[in-house]
């Protein structure tokens, strides 16, 4: 019997994204994941899509806020 082996995707749980990485370096940092996106580091990650899907939601509005918030209005 051959068992398939299943990587799980791993989501940041700051922004929900995939694009994160662990980060590599001295070994005192291996449990250590960084985000490209929003600069996240930390031994945390998400394995829950429907989780991470959230995350991702909330994290674009308080962006797309913080920007509306920038941009001078004529």
């Amino acid at each position: 019997m051959v068992k398939s082996i299943e990587e799980k995707v791993k989501f940041c749980p700051k922004c929900g994204s995939t694009d994160i990485f662990w980060a590599s370096g001295l070994p005192q940092l291996w449990s250590i994941w960084e985000c490209r996106e929003c600069g996240y580091r930390g031994a945390l990650v998400i394995e829950d899509s429907k989780l991470a899907e959230k995350i991702r939601q909330d994290f674009l509005k308080k962006k797309n806020e913080k920007k509306s918030k920038r941009t001078p209005r004529n």
